[in-house]
Formats: structure tokens, C-alpha cells, sequence
């Protein structure tokens, strides 16, 4: 008994032990602020917080708002922040510990947190912007988790309810593209819009036969159908046309009822358009060419600030956060000399014909025009890649003087050359007498005379000689170029073709009017475009001997009073010339030509090149467009 009584007692402290141990630990999980199923709730809350911002970031704005206790109205606002900031990433991160809602967040329930955060926007071309904000959440979301209590000052504290957050960005006021004399090659123009107006359109035939007269590259079949396809009054949007181009149709477009027209202002390229390039009309930002080159310089720095705006009428409430800014840019100033490129413009609108032509100043190396048609096509005049043909025999013939060659050295000129099977000729076949010598030769354009004499060049002779001439090299002209390629002749039959200005090498018309430059000067000058943004020019790293580029000159005069170059006889200031007729083999296998000329004005400071692609000879073709060119220039 007694030890069962002592055993009975021993039993009750055990009893009242284990009472205790509940009673601890139900006022532990009070001081801990466990909730009844054993969760943290500073920890669910923070969970809860996290999802909806992890969706936020991710650019989920209808996730996001399903995690908040008013999706509609959450989604709303997130989807507008999102489209009028902008941003480009945005991130979240804790601020901060989790703490008990205050009285107006918790009214409705004790449990209650607030979740700290910090925003990070990263806004295009303005980099980060951050402020710190916080998160209510309570118990009892549909899924169990903890939910967003919405309120729009959750997404900015200062933001209140139909307000929204705005990023404000001006541009800033773009500098100009300048010729030499400081006249504008690029800056603001007048446009007019053209568009349609479905319900008034009462006669379509008429229309679109206006409208393709314009030769703007409108396809009016597509837009008879999205004429059809719009509401009455709505307006559809047509071409938009330069001012001389609208006045030039003005009368014919306005007889047609339903055509509209709207004038603006655009930044536009008024001349050297290859060249000078674009602007794209809704973004602002060069898009091609010099413009699109020096885009940061020209366009300056744009004003920016994000600004808490109403959403009804989009109008600035606060302004958040500015960036300085709204400079204006800074003009490009180029070496084009307006006179020249006008000129060289006109001659090849008058030849209609896809090409290019391009004037340098010998003495300097300074481009006076560079012209390419069409005007909004590519650049070929710096950057085309083309065989030069028979005026590449300039550098031909300067390797066989420098060799110990005279310009009276009789070479021949025989119908036919065979090398290694295959048969060279000279154009339309024709042949000179046995005696014919170099300076005949060159000046006739004789490709047969040359072949004859391969014996006298090594694999890299002309590699070699077109150094002298910069040709290859890496030019800094301020612009996108280029610079030409002689590659070392790989066999016999290259080496052929490399001497008649075929096979792989390749110039571009600035490279071109740069050979027969160099000829003027004595020396090679490296072209610039743009002075002040082009660099150290490059240096040739041999040079012509004084007898050699007399001879040369001789060669190019004779080529003018007694040759293929007789086209530019009548040009005023003793033009010196060598045509070039280079041919190439179509997309569809077909052969074709492209017409080359180019010399200089011994008179004058001024060295060209033209360029016709597909089909003509240099002296026949270019040749013409060249003198018309020559005989605009200002004297």
C-alpha cells in the first residue's frame, strides 16, 4: 500500500508538470505571435507580400492582382504604370521588418502586417529609380495565403485613387547636319500628310490614280482594301510627302474628294540623303547614315520626370523624381560643299540610273560631294563594293612605270589574250596596230596590252602599288566607308584579271575618285567627311615617284583629248580622265556592266569618280553624267 500510495503520489507532480508545460507553451506561441495552426504570421505575411511583388516584377499585372483583395481595381493600376513608366526591368526587395498594421490599415483585424519594400524602375536611357513603399496584408486569401490589401499607395505613397504614374520625357532640340559653309543638310522640313477619308471617297478610280502618280511606292490595291476594311470617318493613312514633292501633285491630289492633307513639320535630309541619313520620324533617333553615326551628339539630352498623373484627363499632378537635361545637340559639320553635291545631284536625277558620283579637293582629301541615286537608297558612293574596271589601270599603269616603264614603251594591243585556256578581249573586240604604245593603250582603254604584259608583275606588284594610292587600308573619313581591296594575286589567271581592274579587286567610288586624286595632288590624301570627328588619317606607306605621276598625268590628258575619255573634252578647267567598263554577273547569271569614269580638273582643285550600275561603258555613259557634272561646278 505504501507503495502504491507512494506511487500514487509520485504520479501528480508529473500530472502537474506536463499542465504547466501547456500552459508555457501557449503563452510562448502568444509572445512569438504564432497563429492557432502553429504559422508565423510576420513570415506569412512577408510570403504573401513576396508573391504579389514577384509577379509584379515579372510583368504579370492580372497574377499580381489575384493575390489582392480587389484584382480589378489592382490590375488596372498596374497595367497603367506599366505602360506610361515604361520600364525596362523593375526588382523588389525587402526594407525592413514585418510590423503589426496601424490602426486605419488593421481597423478591420488585429492580424494586419505591413510589409516594407523598396522599387527599383529601370527607365530606357535614364537607368534606375527608387523609392521605398509598403504592403498591408491580412489572413484569409482564397487560397489560404495571406492577401494584398490594394490601395493605390501601395505601388508610390504619394499615389492617390484614378492616379497613375507618368515618365515625362522631351526631347531635346536636335542639332542639324551642316555642309561646309554652314548651310543645313538635315533639319527641320515641311511634310504633308495624306490620307483618306472612306465616307467622302466617291470616286476610287480617280484616287489611286492620283495617288500613283506620285511614284511614292504605294501599293493602292492594299490600300483599296484597307479603305473597305475602315469606318466611313475614319481616317486612313496614306504617304507622307516632302513639300516640293505635294506641290508638284497639289492640284490633281485636292480634285479628288475624300484625299486629306495635313501639314507638319518632320526632321528631314535636304541633300547627300545616301549619306547623311534618317531620322525616324516617331522615335526621333537617326536611324542611317551620319545620322544615325552621330545620333548621341545630334540629338542632345532629353528633359525626363516621373510624375504622378491623373488618369481621366493625363494631366501632371506631382512631379516624383526629375533628370537634368533638355540640351540642345550639337551640329555635324561635314566637308560637302553645297554647289558641288547640288550639281552632282542633278546630273544623276537627269541619268535616272542607279549610281553614284563623288568630287574631292586633291589638296586636302576633303569630300566636295557624294551623290547616289536614288537619293534614299543606299550609300554607294562611300561604301559600295564594285570592280573598278579599266580605270583601275591608273594604278595598273603607275606599277608598270615605277618598274622602269615610258609612257612611249610600245606594249600593243592585240584583239585577243589566252591565259591558261582563257580568252580575254578588250571592249566591243576591238584591236590597235603592233606599235601601239603605253600611253595609246591607256588612253584607248586597251585590256589586251596589259595582259600581254604580266610577265612584269609579281603576285603582289599591284597589292603593293595600290598602298601608294591608300587603297585597303583602314580610312577615317568620319562616316561609314569602303576603303577598297587589291588582294594578292592567288594564280596567273587572277592576276589577269586583277590588271584589267576585275577578278577580286573592289573600290567604291570614293576609293576611285581618291586614285585619280592622288594623281592630281602627287600624293594620297586620305578622304574626311567629317573633320573634326575623323581622326588621325591614315598615311600611305609608299609613294609614287615624281616621274610617275607626271607620266600619269600625261596619260589621264590623253585618255581626255584622244580617247575613251572624249566626253569631257568641252569641260572647262583641262579635265584629265580613265573610263572604266566593269563587268559583273546578275543575281539571275546574266552579264552585265557597270559604267565608270574619273579624273580631275587640272585647273581646279577638284577629283571625281562616276558610277552607273548595270549596263553601258565608262566613256559612252559615265562619261556624259560626268561632264554635265564638271560644267555645274562654280567656278
Amino acid at each position: 500500500m505504501t507503495h502504491r500510495t507512494h506511487s500514487r503520489g509520485g504520479r501528480r507532480p508529473l500530472l502537474l508538470s506536463v499542465s504547466l508545460l501547456v500552459v508555457l507553451l501557449a503563452a510562448t506561441g502568444v509572445m512569438l505571435g504564432l497563429r492557432g495552426d502553429g504559422t508565423d504570421p510576420d513570415e506569412a505575411a512577408r510570403a504573401g507580400a513576396q508573391r504579389f511583388l514577384d509577379a509584379w516584377a515579372a510583368g504579370e499585372p492580372e497574377r499580381a492582382a489575384a493575390y489582392t483583395d480587389d484584382p480589378e481595381a489592382a490590375r488596372s493600376l498596374l497595367e497603367s504604370v506599366a505602360t506610361h513608366l515604361r520600364a525596362e526591368d523593375v526588382e523588389f526587395a525587402p526594407a525592413g521588418p514585418v510590423t503589426a498594421a496601424d490602426g486605419e490599415d488593421g481597423a478591420d483585424g488585429a492580424d494586419a502586417r505591413t510589409v516594407p519594400f523598396t522599387a527599383t524602375f529601370t527607365l530606357p536611357g535614364l537607368g534606375d529609380w527608387s523609392y521605398a513603399s509598403e504592403a498591408v496584408l491580412r489572413p484569409g486569401g482564397a487560397d489560404g495565403g495571406w492577401q494584398v490589401a490594394w490601395r493605390p499607395a501601395l505601388v508610390h505613397p504619394e499615389l492617390g485613387e484614378e492616379q497613375t504614374l507618368v515618365l515625362n520625357q522631351g526631347r531635346g532640340e536636335r542639332a542639324p547636319v551642316l555642309a561646309a559653309d554652314g548651310s543645313e543638310l538635315a533639319g527641320p522640313g515641311t511634310v504633308w500628310e495624306v490620307s483618306i477619308w472612306p465616307g467622302r471617297l466617291t470616286d476610287r478610280d480617280a484616287a489611286w490614280a492620283a495617288l500613283d502618280a506620285l511614284d511614292a511606292g504605294i501599293d493602292t490595291d492594299a490600300l483599296a482594301g484597307r479603305v473597305a476594311a475602315a469606318g466611313e470617318d475614319e481616317a486612313v493613312p496614306v504617304v507622307t510627302l516632302r513639300e516640293a514633292a505635294f506641290e508638284e501633285h497639289a492640284e490633281r491630289l485636292r480634285a479628288v474628294p475624300g484625299l486629306q492633307f495635313a501639314e507638319g513639320t518632320r526632321q528631314l535630309t535636304h541633300a547627300a540623303r545616301a549619306v547623311v541619313g534618317a531620322v525616324d520620324p516617331g522615335s526621333g533617333a537617326g536611324v542611317s547614315g551620319l545620322e544615325e553615326r552621330y545620333d548621341e551628339r545630334l540629338a542632345g539630352t532629353a528633359s525626363a520626370a516621373v510624375v504622378i498623373a491623373d488618369r481621366a484627363s493625363g494631366a501632371a499632378v506631382e512631379t516624383l523624381h526629375a533628370w537634368e537635361g533638355g540640351e540642345p545637340g550639337e551640329p555635324v559639320v561635314t566637308t560637302l560643299d553645297p554647289a558641288a553635291q547640288r550639281a552632282a545631284e542633278e546630273a544623276l536625277a537627269d541619268a535616272g540610273r542607279e549610281g553614284a558620283i563623288v568630287a574631292l579637293r586633291p589638296s586636302t582629301g576633303e569630300v566636295l560631294a557624294a551623290a547616289d541615286w536614288p537619293a534614299d537608297g543606299f550609300s554607294r558612293s562611300l561604301s559600295g563594293q564594285l570592280a573598278p574596271g579599266s580605270t583601275f589601270k591608273v594604278v595598273t599603269a603607275a606599277a608598270l612605270l615605277e618598274g622602269g616603264m615610258t609612257p612611249q614603251d610600245v606594249v600593243g594591243c592585240p584583239r585577243y589574250v589566252t591565259v591558261n585556256g582563257f580568252t580575254y578581249e578588250n571592249q566591243d573586240e576591238f584591236e590597235l596596230a603592233p606599235d601601239t604604245t603605253l600611253r595609246e593603250a591607256f588612253a584607248a582603254s586597251c585590256n589586251t596590252a596589259l595582259i600581254e604584259h604580266r610577265d612584269r608583275f609579281a603576285d603582289d606588284t599591284l597589292h603593293t602599288t595600290a598602298q601608294a594610292f591608300g587603297i585597303g587600308a583602314e580610312w577615317r573619313v568620319g562616316a561609314s566607308t569602303f576603303d577598297g581591296g587589291v588582294p594578292v594575286a592567288g594564280d596567273e589567271n587572277e592576276l589577269a584579271a586583277s590588271l584589267i581592274g576585275q577578278g577580286r579587286v573592289q573600290a567604291s567610288p570614293l576609293v576611285m575618285a581618291s586614285v585619280a586624286a592622288t594623281v592630281a595632288d602627287g600624293t594620297f590624301r586620305q578622304p574626311v567627311l567629317v573633320p573634326d570627328a575623323a581622326g588621325a588619317p591614315h598615311e600611305a606607306p609608299t609613294t609614287l615617284a615624281p616621274a610617275t605621276v607626271e607620266a600619269l598625268r600625261s596619260m589621264m590628258r590623253a585618255t581626255v583629248t584622244e580617247g575613251s575619255a572624249s566626253a569631257l573634252a568641252g569641260v572647262p578647267g583641262l579635265p584629265h580622265g580613265k573610263t572604266g567598263t566593269a563587268e559583273f554577273e546578275t543575281a539571275d547569271g546574266e552579264l552585265s556592266t557597270n559604267a565608270w569614269i574619273i579624273g580631275y580638273l587640272g585647273e581646279r582643285d577638284v577629283a571625281f569618280a562616276v558610277v552607273l550600275e548595270d549596263g553601258g561603258s565608262g566613256g559612252r555613259d559615265a562619261g556624259p553624267v560626268a561632264a554635265a557634272f564638271l560644267t555645274a561646278l562654280e567656278p
